[in-house]
């Protein structure tokens, strides 16, 4: 091949990645079908901090309410409001799409208060935030568990896309020795990705990248997967994918699917099918 036909299958490629018909990822280049990927489907890290300014107050964030729950065995939840995605599936879409008129700000140390509470008057010994997006006030997180006891155990659900754009969050997080971070992978590719969250398909490889950066920082950490949406062929592709990140993550944890009439209604409206 000479270099002026280099040069323009070179200039060919980078159009059609500009034209948001196709993405490029860790799994190869792939077709968007349907959708416009830069006319249709939002950027995570914007809407992160266009969400962040609404739920964040100096610091104090938004929570909506403060309960024990049965996972993990018992824990004490503090369900916080904000979200830098729109999964379709998600249990609490009334709090994402409305972040500016849900909950209240709570301070680090009255979220602590909150946490211990439930925790001590159930015999709990974890804690956690959850609801919508923890990572999107980050001093306020930082904060919450340097005020949380040692011997309490601190389980951080995330879809990790702050973490994995940004290595130096996961470096704050491994100054705690009792925290513990799932992050949930939404589909098993970033198609998938795309289709249940209505955010840019590189989203995908940020969550990825969190795995990565955690495990580098030292910080126990381990998937969650949202499959229900994902060929077989997929599934098994991301399951490669993840043991070349750490063999244990190969065995990840699927995500349930609460069929809520709403979830429901988003699925259908938007032509997705569970395999």
């Amino acid at each position: 091949m000479n270099l002026t036909k280099f040069l323009n299958l070179g200039i060919e490629f980078a159009a059609m990645l500009e034209s948001g018909s196709f993405y490029l990822d860790g799994f190869g280049i792939h077709a968007i079908e349907g959708k416009n990927v830069n006319s249709s489907y939002e950027d995570p890290l914007i809407l992160a901090e266009k969400v962040g300014g609404i739920v964040s107050s100096g610091k104090k964030r938004k929570y909506y309410r403060f309960r024990p729950a049965l996972f993990y065995g018992g824990i004490a939840t503090a369900d916080c409001v904000g979200c830098c995605l729109k999964c379709l599936f998600c249990w609490s879409w009334h709090i994402i799409v409305q972040p500016e008129k849900i909950g209240r700000f709570y301070s680090p140390e009255e979220v602590t208060r909150n946490l211990l509470s439930i925790a001590r008057k159930k015999g709990f010994g974890q804690v956690r935030i959850s609801g919508n997006e923890p990572t999107l006030h980050r001093s306020h997180l930082l904060q919450v568990l340097q005020l949380i006891p040692k011997e309490i155990r601190f389980i951080l659900e995330t879809n990790g896309i702050l973490i994995g754009h940004d290595a130096s969050y996961a470096k704050d997080l491994s100054r705690f020795p009792n925290l513990y971070v799932r992050v949930s992978l939404k589909g098993a590719s970033s198609d998938d990705f795309a289709r249940l969250t209505g955010a840019k398909p590189e989203g995908f490889t940020l969550q990825l990248k969190a795995l990565e950066n955690l495990l580098e920082e030292g910080v126990d950490c381990f998937p969650a997967v949202m499959a229900n949406f994902s060929s077989q062929d997929m599934i098994g592709k991301l399951r490669q994918t993840l043991k070349e990140i750490k063999p244990d993550f190969a065995d990840f944890e699927e995500e349930e699917l609460i069929y809520y009439p709403f979830v429901m209604d988003h699925l259908q409206k938007a032509g997705l099918k569970q395999f």
